[in-house]
């Protein structure tokens, strides 16, 4: 994306705007028709001349159960014509989607992600566009963006292809400023979408047809209960019929904490509240649970196991051994949690769990307010692992699947 955006762009933009506004009406007027029906309701219930004890308890579960649903469903609102709105609305065009088929989920996600990274083009996209310009690139610009590459914690290998992809295109030809940022935004996607090209699976989904159950591992402090909570609010409001196995039974208030994340997602958590119970156990019957129930996604939260600790490494071994003894024809997926704002730390343990943890994707959290958001690039590179979801933010809608291409395009928005 650049500052100079064409008349027809900026029209398509205003139609999806207009088209998103006329959306959000239609549906405040379908909420409110639906809150004037409970209020319908609700004076019935008072006509019966019930006990009062009775009917406030029966008006406090109407309001708890149906207002505070109505809440959730629209409370992403459409913001105003503004900058963050083209952008959005430019990227999504980038990929084919038309003006009727975009969402206000989408336009917000999509703002969120470009503001969440803005600590990383703080340090690298404003001070490389300051050195770029419109002139054309030189041997002296080049040693600037590597510097400014392995600053935003991309990684050396990353930073290597990139500088020697570009120094060839150099010797060949004369590239300019713009030329320059959008060979750059080609040569990252390409490190970051070539692991999971190789894992053929372009979007990690649960398989129809048989039990998907996706291990969530990682040190503590990463934010691993907090992302499998989002994870079961996403999978449970694409239609998937989910539980979650709350097997981390070593950290204090794991369990508690995890039942409030089911709670919000309306999602069950299968636990056992002894102290020090056995994880293994916990997989065990959750697995009987989600077979009895159906389940199309098992989410089990594993200890916050350090990665020099042979004996948890061992109990996540026991607990693969369970699920494989248990259901041998499921899919399973070793997903890790890494908090962005480590850096490089968070490549290490990429790399440690990569190797004793038999690991599958990862997961990237707290994407928002850091500068070291290049970490995404260097996971990919370095230690091969296909990113799977991405948070950039609090809120529970604030985790989404990995897209390649809106994550460059906000690594190197321009505004």
């Amino acid at each position: 994306m650049t500052d100079n955006k064409s008349d027809s762009s900026i029209e398509w933009a205003s139609q999806a705007y207009a088209l998103l506004k006329q959306k959000q009406e239609l549906k405040k007027q379908e909420v409110q028709q639906k809150v004037e029906q409970q209020k319908v309701e609700q004076q019935k219930v008072e006509q019966q001349k019930l006990e009062q004890q009775k009917l406030e308890q029966l008006t406090a579960e109407v309001n708890k159960s149906d207002f505070s649903n109505l809440q959730k469903d629209t409370e992403v609102k459409l913001g105003e014509f503004d900058d963050d709105f083209t952008w959005s609305a430019m990227v999504l065009a980038a990929q084919g989607k038309k003006v009727n088929e975009i969402s206000i989920d989408e336009i917000d996600w999509l703002s969120k992600l470009r503001r969440g990274l803005e600590e990383t083009r703080k340090g690298f996209v404003s001070e490389l566009l300051d050195k770029l310009g419109d002139d054309p690139l030189t041997p002296e610009s080049l040693d600037d963006l590597e510097t400014l590459l392995i600053r935003a914690d991309v990684g050396i290998d990353s930073t290597d292809k990139v500088i020697n992809s570009l120094r060839k295109k150099l010797n060949e030809e004369v590239v300019g400023g713009e030329e320059g940022i959008k060979f750059l935004k080609d040569e990252l996607r390409a490190i970051i979408e070539k692991p999971i090209k190789n894992s053929g699976t372009n979007i990690l989904i649960p398989q129809k047809g048989k039990l998907n159950v996706w291990l969530i591992v990682g040190v503590n402090g990463v934010g691993k209960t907090t992302t499998l909570g989002k994870l079961a609010y996403l999978s449970s409001k694409s239609n998937y019929k989910t539980l979650i196995a709350a097997a981390d039974t070593f950290r204090a208030a794991a369990v508690e904490q995890l039942q409030v994340w089911g709670d919000r997602s309306n999602v069950d958590v299968i636990s056992n509240q002894s102290k020090n119970a056995d994880p293994a156990a916990v997989v065990f019957d959750a697995i009987n649970a989600a077979n009895k129930r159906k389940s199309d996604l098992l989410l089990v939260d594993t200890a916050g196991r350090l990665q020099n600790k042979n004996n948890l490494m061992d109990e996540l071994s026991k607990i693969k051994k369970i699920i494989d003894k248990k259901v041998p024809d499921a899919s399973i997926e070793s997903l890790l949690v890494l908090d962005a704002s480590q850096g490089q730390n968070g490549l290490k343990q990429a790399k440690s769990f990569a190797k004793s943890a038999n690991l599958s994707g990862a997961i990237i959290t707290k994407l928002d307010g850091t500068s070291r958001g290049g970490v995404s690039l260097a996971v990919s590179a370095e230690v091969n692992l296909p990113i799977r979801f991405i948070g950039a933010g609090e809120g529970i809608k604030d985790l989404r699947p990995f897209n390649s291409f809106e994550f460059i395009e906000a690594l190197l928005a321009d505004r």
